[in-house]
């Protein structure tokens, strides 16, 4: 398309444009539906507000800490399904694993997501082991 020809047809919009009659209702923006959010793919979310995990007493007493971690599988309703939990890597101490262990039935997840819809799903979830007035956990 030469270049005259362009400048006419943007002259023939603009001109055309200006001539429309403006309407006189006008939208505004609170008068307009929210937009609700696409989720698309998303890991699992943890709804526990605290790890439920028990600290071992003997373990606490002597200022032991440590980090657990599991492997676990949630159903596409975000239930942990219980056979499927195993120890990827054990802390050290057999207490702490078996707390965290004991700690899987009470945990909530909403479950993981993908083009927008739930999906069964495996992942790692750390349980960390530190005593109140200890260092950082190893």
């Amino acid at each position: 398309m030469s270049r005259a020809r362009r400048l006419l047809l943007t002259a023939a919009l603009v001109l055309g444009a200006c001539r429309a009659k403006p309407d006189s209702t006008m939208t505004l923006p609170i008068d307009q539906p929210a937009a609700t959010p696409v989720r698309g793919d998303e890991p699992p979310v943890p709804l526990n507000a605290h790890t439920p995990a028990d600290y071992p007493p003997a373990l606490l007493s002597q200022r032991i800490g440590g980090t657990v971690l599991l492997r676990l599988f949630l159903s596409d309703s975000g239930t942990v399904v219980p056979e499927s939990t195993r120890v990827q890597e054990s802390s050290g101490y057999p207490a702490l694993d078996s707390a965290a262990l004991a700690a899987v039935p009470r945990l909530r997840y909403a479950p993981a997501l993908r083009d927008g819809r739930p999906v069964a799903s495996g992942f790692l979830q750390p349980f960390n082991f530190r005593a109140p007035g200890a260092g950082p956990v190893p």
